[in-house]
């Protein structure tokens, strides 16, 4: 048995690896249990286990080959072992029931408990769902409390809202609208319009709307806005009446005699503007209101403008001294020898000038005010620090106190609404007056007929100076000038040239025209006239002037045509010498003279040719025959033809060269004979000697 155990140790001893570094690298070494003093049985056995299973062993000798056997006599003892357990355990059986009666106990204790737990948690459940309904309710009560609290605050301000200050309402319903009371209707209009937004959306809650409290509210407002607007309304169309009449029936604010006055309606628009606000309140309280106040303030004022330019232009003329003979121009009575009427005739467009610069910047600026004043939404005439363009600082020294009535001037945008009624105002306003301006310009043309073109360049100055909306009809009626002076102008030339065509029924064919002198001095008058864009107009009647005279001249010229070129040569000459410095510096005279000068040319030639050929009329007979020879002969067979031998040449040239001395006497008497101008007779005759070779014939005849 030892040797059996001493056996199985041995197999069961287990080998411990170690490892040592040397220098020369790891080495495993392998030791027992026994080398390491440590045994399985001192690990698992103590000993006295020890003890006893060696006496156990020694009372079984059994070799070696008796394992067998043991190992049948282990499996007795432990099935007997088995058995004595199971015998035991039989034999606690009242122990065991005493412990399941007990386990029963517990599970009935287990039961009563859980059904007592059931019990309290329904008993728990319910008492949570009063709470829970306590709590609500209290919730309920404290969210109506707080809902309370609000409307009641939302109507006590809706209350607020709704009320009407009974200092307003006085003043809305019988205030006086006297100067020193105009602070409370301005107060009392700033509320009322606030108050009427108030109830509109989105300023005001929809469902406030159906209330009746709002509902009467709102209709007592609407007849506070309608009574104080009726009043207000009347009031200022009584007021803008009397402040018109209070001026007009004042003389002293008109010109009178001896006296010119410029209109000053500062202190007009001074009272006005005392009401500028509250025109704007109208405006924004009842739109429709603003026609009627206009129409009336643009009915009253038209009335003080047409007074005033009426007097103004009626002691204009008076005061201005004019020639009291009207000026002539053209006129065929007058003889060519007579000088023209060339009176100064530079105050009458002065006066004309005067009109407009005293009445043009006044209409734009009563039109600027009108604009702003009446609440019409359009551009600033003028934007603040820059002046017209017509340049007259003292047509503005009255400060229109435009730019502080009113809170949108800054806008740009253009209403084509408002650009219409104002319009429609605007005419209402100024209407008329343009007779007076009509009345100045026909007496400055019956006066002299060439202020027209002064008077043209002058309004076309003023009408390229107004560009803003607000002075539309003052533009209309700088057009409506421009046109009338044109048209007048127009009338002149008509009959300047009516005058002209009666010379070719009234005329003699003789020297120099009246009409060409008279024309070179009518033309360098017009030439003083000229101011800005009148150059057109002129050039217009220069052209229709020479046109005609050309045209008149020739016709003339054919009522004897023996003397015809030299009537058009004497007259083109006239023509140019007349007109050579203006020619210079006037292109469209330019023209028309080298025009003349090239019609001068050809009548010289046509002219010197006629009294060349009637002096050697069979000399320029056989050159023609000759020449009308060649083209059907060649030269050398035109000798053999009939009268045109040598022999019948020598005859010719015989007959032709003597007396040539007398014959040039002849041709020199003859021009100087039928030449009125004796000024253009060393021209004519040196045109004869050198175009025609004169001189050469006078040295092969000497």
């Amino acid at each position: 048995m030892e040797g059996l155990m001493e056996f199985r140790s041995q197999e069961n001893t287990p080998s411990v690896s170690t490892q040592k570094n040397l220098e020369d690298g790891p080495v495993a070494a392998t030791v027992t249990e026994t080398e390491l003093k440590v045994t399985v049985e001192k690990e698992l056995v103590s000993q006295a286990e020890e003890e006893d299973m060696e006496a156990l062993l020694d009372t079984y000798v059994m070799g070696i080959g008796e394992a067998e056997a043991f190992s049948e006599r282990l499996k007795r003892e432990l099935l007997a072992l088995e058995a004595a357990n199971v015998h035991a355990i039989l034999e606690s059986e009242p122990l065991i029931d005493e412990v399941l009666q007990g386990l029963e106990a517990a599970t009935y204790c287990v039961d009563d408990m859980d059904e007592w737990l059931g019990i309290f948690n329904v008993k728990l459940r319910h008492m949570r769902e009063d709470i829970e309904s306590i709590e609500t309710r209290n919730n309920k009560l404290e969210m109506q409390s707080v809902n309370n609290k609000t409307l009641i605050a939302e109507l006590d301000k809706l209350l607020e809202r709704l009320c009407v200050p009974s200092e307003y309402a006085a003043s809305l319903t019988g205030g006086s609208f006297d100067e020193s009371c105009m602070l409370q209707n301005i107060e009392a209009c700033e509320w009322l319009t606030g108050a009427l937004r108030g109830l509109e959306a989105p300023n005001f809650d929809p469902n406030y709307a159906k209330m009746r409290a709002v509902k009467e509210k709102r209709a007592e407002l609407e007849k506070l806005k309608s009574t104080f607007v009726r009043r207000a309304s009347e009031f200022l169309r009584n007021y803008f009446a009397s402040l018109v009449d209070f001026m007009i029936s004042d003389k002293t604010f008109f010109s009178q005699r001896g006296q010119l006055k410029r209109p000053d309606h500062a202190d007009l628009r001074y009272k006005c503007r005392t009401y500028a606000r509250l025109l704007q309140h109208l405006k924004s309280l009842d739109k429709n209101c603003l026609g009627p106040l206009r129409k009336a303030y643009c009915i009253s004022l038209n009335l003080l403008l047409r007074r005033e330019a009426r007097e103004f232009a009626n002691e204009l003329r008076a005061s201005t001294k004019a020639p009291k003979t009207p000026t002539v121009w053209l006129e065929a009575s007058t003889g060519s020898g007579q000088n023209t009427n060339a009176a100064d005739t530079s105050t009458v467009s002065d006066a004309y000038a005067k009109m407009l610069t005293i009445f043009i910047p006044l209409l734009v600026d009563e039109s600027s005010f009108l604009a702003h004043f009446m609440c019409f939404e359009v551009p600033a005439l003028v934007p603040p620090g820059n002046k017209p363009a017509y340049g007259n600082d003292d047509a503005n020294d009255d400060d229109l106190g435009i730019m502080d009535i009113h809170e949108n001037d800054s806008k740009t945008g253009k209403n084509s609404a408002e650009l219409a009624a104002l319009n429609i105002s605007l005419q209402d306003l100024l209407d008329g007056i343009q007779e007076d301006f009509y009345a100045v310009v026909d007496w400055a043309y019956k006066i002299d007929p060439l202020c027209c073109i002064s008077m043209h360049g002058i309004t076309e100055r003023y009408l390229s100076g107004q560009k803003a909306d607000a002075a539309g009809f003052v533009r209309l009626l700088l057009g409506d000038l421009e046109s009338r002076i044109s048209t007048q102008f127009g009338h002149f030339v008509d009959e300047a040239c009516h005058q002209i065509e009666r010379n070719e029924r009234n005329v003699r064919q003789m020297g120099v025209l009246s009409y060409i002198p008279r024309f070179a001095t009518l033309a360098a008058r017009m030439e003083q006239y000229i101011q800005g864009q009148s150059r057109d107009l002129v050039d217009q009647a220069y052209t229709k002037f020479v046109s005609i005279m050309f045209v008149t001249l020739e016709k003339v010229s054919q009522t004897d045509p023996k003397y015809a070129d030299m009537f058009l040569l004497e007259n083109y000459a006239a023509f140019q010498n007349s007109l050579y410095d203006l020619a210079n510096i006037v292109p469209t005279l330019a023209k028309f003279y080298h025009q003349a000068s090239e019609a001068y040319e050809q009548a010289c030639t046509r002219h010197i040719t006629v009294i060349i050929y009637s002096q050697f009329e069979r000399l320029f007979q056989f050159a023609r025959r000759i020449e009308d020879l060649m083209y059907t002969f060649a030269p050398e067979e035109i000798p053999f033809q009939l009268g045109l031998s040598k022999m019948d040449l020598r005859k010719m040239l015989k007959s032709s060269v003597s007396g040539v001395d007398k014959n040039i006497s002849v041709m020199y008497k003859k021009l100087q004979k039928n030449l009125t101008s004796e000024e253009l007779l060393p021209s004519l005759w040196n045109k004869c000697k050198i175009n025609y070779g004169i001189e050469s014939i006078i040295i092969m005849c000497s």
